[in-house]
């Protein structure tokens, strides 16, 4: 096999990506589309949104900072409401390529920018070993959490933390992220980067480059 290995992102790759719900939220609110987006990539190193990943915040401090982020730009959101739209759903055909990747022998691990408070694809992992997400994240051999690492993507620090658990050079590895910023320092160590706009899509080129079909 010229991979031994398939890395996955958690929200927006394994569940729907958190920015539709975020999107949601703006036209419940009638706020411009994209406006946390806009907030979490103003200082993206230092802001709320990166202090909480890394948990040098708790989310008190979090819901207060990132309301603080959009007055600046104008606009009344609180951080907490936010945090209460994270979670995504499920993507069952993601789900089911996980145990089919996993049955051709390839080893399966995860590298997640999640909060350390709440429940969902974006917040850090519970101790229910009944919890869907939970059942989902024991596929993995290895997860690596920002919250719980005090590192998020796109540090190359994270991907290498990964290779470095896994025993394996970044050349032997997949990784898949639905974030752009996120896939170019995985490929620039050498990993198989893939960008994820849809499960489809995601499918399709995954099927590709481990030369099997996940549709």
């Amino acid at each position: 096999m010229a991979f031994r290995a398939v890395i996955f992102d958690f929200g927006g790759v394994i569940t729907s990506s958190p920015f539709e719900a975020f999107n949601r939220l703006e036209t419940e609110r009638g706020l411009p589309a994209n406006l946390v987006r806009k907030i979490n990539a103003t200082n993206p190193d230092s802001n709320a949104w990166a202090l909480f990943e890394r948990s040098e915040i708790d989310a008190a401090r979090f819901d207060a900072l990132f309301a603080a982020e959009a007055r600046a730009l104008g606009h009344d959101l609180e951080g907490s409401a936010v945090l209460a739209v994270l979670a995504g759903a499920v993507r069952p055909a993601m789900v089911a390529a996980l145990d089919r990747i996993k049955a051709a022998g390839y080893r399966l691990a995860c590298i997640t920018n999640n909060v350390p408070a709440g429940h969902g694809a974006g917040m850090a992992r519970s101790a229910d070993g009944n919890d869907e997400l939970e059942r989902i994240f024991a596929r993995f051999e290895h997860v690596i959490e920002s919250s719980k690492a005090g590192v998020r993507k796109p540090d190359p620090r994270i991907y290498r933390m990964m290779c470095e658990k896994l025993g394996l050079e970044p050349a032997d590895c997949i990784y898949l992220d639905d974030l752009g910023i996120n896939c170019k320092p995985a490929a620039a160590l050498g990993m198989h980067a893939i960008k994820v706009t849809g499960e489809a899509q995601a499918l399709a080129d995954l099927s590709t480059a481990l030369g099997m079909d996940l549709g």
